[in-house]
């Protein structure tokens, strides 16, 4: 099976060779690029350096390196998003380069989080959405707990490894401004101006907008043994098993909330929250994980293939794409690891078996714009290669492919080591 995926990698890598190098991402229906701000960032190979590293395509990740390393340039004049290029391409060289010994990787890597830095620079210090790499300008008040909260591994671990401690601490403040927003019940909402530091949305739930906070609170406790962190993770993850988890005649979900009342104000669940048993498992809750895991089970299967949201009381769609997204995989790996339960291998391969049943083509993967009819739309996102096809390879690797009580993975499944 490690195999398989390996090939299937290869497959869609050829594919993105031929047809987009040197962009963000592959087409795969059109066979054309597609750069996410109009000038290369060259998302796919950073994104999927790693991923070819760890599955020991040694000649491919040289050749790739080597590329970036000559071509990647953060010299430009366009506003960002902070938040994504932090966990794809800040995230990916940091991997990469303790993976490879590379210096090259980490000294973009510090021009990057120079670059970015600027963001942080708010009234609460909680960061804009949007910085201009080359200006330094920001915008974009209005955000969402994921996109302040998932900063830290990757800022943390620049400072580790630079020896300069301010990437640390500013994302970390902004983590703990965040967090001393929530509520009396110990919620946070979906939305927040960065500025004011008031919420414009109380809405409360797991899914994404929120989900990759609490994932971060537990893994800064994991890789930088940060005590604060570890605090923050136990007092969240008591109110959001209190108030989120929903026991249903169809299940066991995490669902919506009013984040001031614990009120249920919604019952859909999707692509993104299947992240969650993942998290679950690397706290030590299996419990609730191995539940939680068969729920999500339960909706890639009837449907054929996940989708991006559905209602869990009536089981119908709500929101029928799907991204080619790996979080139910990430969560069967996960859980494969503490458990050995040959169950979630066999999980992961319903999902590879659907995955080149319904989305692969000639050069690629396409992701799905409805899967009740499995029509494909003319994207493949640099996660796949950085996410999806990486987890489904560790699920079936040799166990020492990676050592969970040394390495902490990124929300883009970036793998880091405690080498400081």
């Amino acid at each position: 099976m490690a195999e398989r995926v390996r090939q299937e990698f290869l497959h869609a890598w050829q594919g993105y060779k031929q047809y987009a190098w040197g962009h963000d991402a592959l087409k795969p229906l059109s066979k054309g690029y597609h750069d996410w701000y109009g000038v290369p960032l060259l998302m796919s190979p950073v994104d999927g350096l790693d991923t070819m590293i760890l599955m020991g395509m040694t000649d491919e990740a040289a050749q790739t390196r080597d590329y970036i390393a000559k071509n990647l340039s953060f010299d430009r004049d366009i506003y960002v998003k902070n938040f994504e290029i932090t966990i794809r391409l800040l995230g990916g060289l940091l991997s990469s380069y303790q993976l490879s010994g590379d210096k090259r990787l980490l000294a973009l890597a510090d021009d990057l989080g120079a670059r970015l830095s600027p963001a942080f620079n708010s009234p609460t210090g909680m960061p804009y959405v949007y910085v201009n790499l080359k200006t330094g300008a920001v915008r974009g008040e209005s955000t969402n707990p994921a996109e302040i909260g998932t900063l830290l591994l990757e800022f943390g671990t620049l400072s580790k490894l630079t020896g300069k401690p301010i990437y640390y601490d500013k994302a970390k403040h902004a983590l703990v401004e965040l967090y001393n927003r929530r509520s009396p019940i110990g919620l946070v909402g979906s939305t927040i101006n960065i500025k004011t530091g008031e919420w414009t949305d109380p809405t409360s739930h797991i899914s994404g907008g929120i989900d990759s906070y609490y994932e971060y609170l537990l893994k800064a406790w994991l890789l930088f043994d940060d005590k604060d962190c570890e605090r923050m993770w136990k007092a969240s993850i008591e109110a959001v098993n209190k108030y989120l988890a929903d026991q249903a005649p169809t299940g066991f979900w995490y669902g919506q909330a009013n984040m001031n009342t614990g009120a249920r104000t919604g019952t859909t669940f999707g692509a993104l929250d299947a992240f969650f048993p993942g998290t679950l498992a690397l706290s030590g809750d299996l419990d609730r994980a191995r539940k939680l895991e068969d729920s999500a089970y339960k909706m890639w299967t009837t449907f054929g293939i996940e989708p991006e949201e559905m209602n869990y009381m009536t089981m119908k769609i709500t929101s029928g794409g799907y991204e080619l997204r790996p979080e139910i995989i990430e969560s069967a790996y996960y859980l494969r690891h503490f458990t050995k339960d040959p169950r979630y291998r066999e999980m992961g391969k319903t999902f590879f078996d659907s995955l080149v049943k319904y989305c692969r083509t000639d050069v690629g993967y396409a992701a799905l714009s409805d899967v009740a009819t499995k029509t494909k739309k003319d994207e493949m996102e640099s996660f796949f290669f950085a996410e999806t096809l990486k987890y489904l390879f560790l699920l079936y690797a040799p166990p020492d492919t990676i050592d969970l009580s040394k390495v902490v993975f990124n929300t883009e499944a970036h793998p880091i080591r405690r080498t400081w």
